[in-house]
């Protein structure tokens, strides 16, 4: 990005978890790589979709943006902050301008709590935001603000719907008025219309907010329709980055193909003609990820470069965006014009 400082700067992020072996004497035998080398940044107001399999390391991201866990390598700055060189205080202070949405409303949160308690207690975490006296009042306006009867206050959470629980989720999130909110697959517990209701909500809220949003999903559909800009993600790494349009309509990483196929879109013009893109074979172990490119042992333009160099993720010919493939420019079906 180019412009005033992003809200968040990843750079080389990675993040390994040693294996080990079974019995008495554990020794360890391996490393997962969840995390390896991904960069990327998000500007406020804008929203960056992270699409990708089950497994490839979304959630782990997700984690070390918000501080959760220590990278291996690499930084991530917010603001301008690294927050992994805070102190334990100054990190509890800090985390005011980064919150998280869960992806299940039904076990995120507290079942002994009302919504006003629940709602409320990032005010009691960070006390000074916000008086004692005005507390009673915001939490009513964040109610208000996702679409709850604020009357509602003193229920429990078993007490309201899948998407209301999610709204729930959402004002929690949005009491500290954060500067970056991730939203961990947000949707794909809720029925279908109560997606778009969520996705409508989440797009009034950053337009009268102006924050900056990580939008974590399987499904590339949903991030086509909330995302300005989208990264596909395979066994840690970055495959290919582009507005959502760009990735959407002509995706040039033959992975990225393979994930539109098997949504069957009807209009996906790019793509006519080809047929369903069947991937052969499994998805790799992390603790052993093939050499080169690591989707090449599924991949039907695999070729021997392809497991003797590291296709970085970068603008080919043919190409208007990056993309992490050796033949990427070969990638874009004739149907393109």
């Amino acid at each position: 990005m180019t412009g005033p400082e992003p809200v968040l700067a990843v750079e080389g992020l990675a993040r390994y978890f040693t294996v080990r072996s079974k019995g008495v004497l554990r020794r360890n035998i391996g490393q997962i790589r969840a995390v390896d080398g991904v960069s990327f940044s998000i500007g406020a107001g804008e929203t960056v979709g992270l699409v990708g399999e089950s497994g490839c390391g979304k959630s782990t991201l997700a984690r070390l943006v918000l501080a959760l866990d220590k990278p291996d390598a690499g930084t991530v700055q917010i603001n301008g902050t690294d927050p992994f060189a805070l102190k334990r205080q100054e990190l509890r202070k800090f985390r005011q301008h980064m919150q998280i949405v869960l992806q299940d409303p039904y076990t995120s949160l507290n079942p002994r709590m009302t919504v006003g308690d629940i709602i409320g207690e990032p005010l009691d975490v960070h006390p000074d935001l916000v008086p004692r006296g005005d507390r009673h009042g915001r939490v009513r306006d964040l109610m208000d603000r996702v679409g709850l009867n604020p009357d509602h206050f003193g229920r429990y959470a078993h007490e309201f719907s899948g998407g209301q629980r999610q709204r729930i989720g959402i004002a929690r999130a949005l009491a500290l008025r954060p500067d970056l909110l991730v939203l961990d697959e947000p949707v794909s517990a809720l029925d279908v219309s109560v997606q778009a209701q969520v996705i409508n909500l989440l797009k009034d809220l950053q337009q009268d907010l102006g924050m900056a949003y990580l939008f974590i999903s399987h499904d590339l559909s949903v991030v086509r329709h909330v995302s300005d800009r989208v990264l596909v993600m395979y066994l840690g790494r970055l495959t290919e980055e582009g507005t959502a349009e760009q990735v959407h309509d002509y995706p040039t990483h033959p992975y990225t193909q393979a994930l539109l196929s098997a949504a069957a879109e009807p209009d996906l013009a790019p793509l006519a003609g080809r047929g369903r893109i069947v991937l052969e074979g499994e998805v790799p172990s992390p603790m052993d990820p093939p050499s080169g490119c690591r989707f090449r042992t599924r991949c039907w333009k695999a070729q021997d470069v392809c497991a003797e160099e590291v296709p970085l993720l970068a603008e080919r010919p043919g190409s208007d965006h990056p993309s992490a493939c050796h033949f990427a420019d070969e990638a874009l079906p004739s149907a393109r014009h």
